[in-house]
């Protein structure tokens, strides 16, 4: 009988890097890459939007807020193992555009990604939320006015 091994954390990791670049509708987290039980948390997040318990809440969260961003580029600034082997903490950058304006942004990120049997159980990221607020909020006429 072939033996079976769950994805490695990297693989998982890897998995999401190319699900935010998809065109075809990314995603943040996959479904498919999620435990049934998993743990979302953003702490920096607004109020509402800091944990959310199970595959079916994220999901439900996600799909009511679509994303203003097409991402264009995940930039791995670094990535670390950890000693437990199930758990990998990563350091990206997502640049991307605004939807509703069309103007470019980019945003780092760190994230502590927990993996069981091939699935995310916890997803903790700390978002550069300065970077996010610009981004959305600037209008094209701003870049006009600022210096290059």
């Amino acid at each position: 009988m072939p033996s079976t091994t769950a994805a490695t954390p990297l693989e998982i990791y890897r998995q999401m890097q190319r699900a935010v670049l998809r065109e075809d509708g990314p995603t943040l987290l996959p479904a498919e890459l999620l435990a049934d039980d998993v743990v979302v948390e953003t702490p920096f997040s607004p109020p509402g939007a800091r944990r959310f318990e199970g595959r079916a809440a994220w999901l439900e969260f996600y799909a009511s807020r679509p994303l203003p961003f097409r991402f264009e580029a995940f930039r791995e600034l670094s990535t670390l193992a950890t000693a437990e082997p199930e758990v990998l903490v990563v350091e990206y950058e997502l640049t991307g555009t605004v939807t509703t304006t069309g103007l470019p942004g980019t945003a780092a990120f760190i994230a502590v990604l927990r993996v069981r049997d091939g699935k995310i159980a916890l997803w903790r990221e700390y978002q550069d939320l300065p970077a996010i607020s610009r981004a959305l909020s600037l209008r094209p006429e701003d870049l006009s006015r600022s210096p290059r």
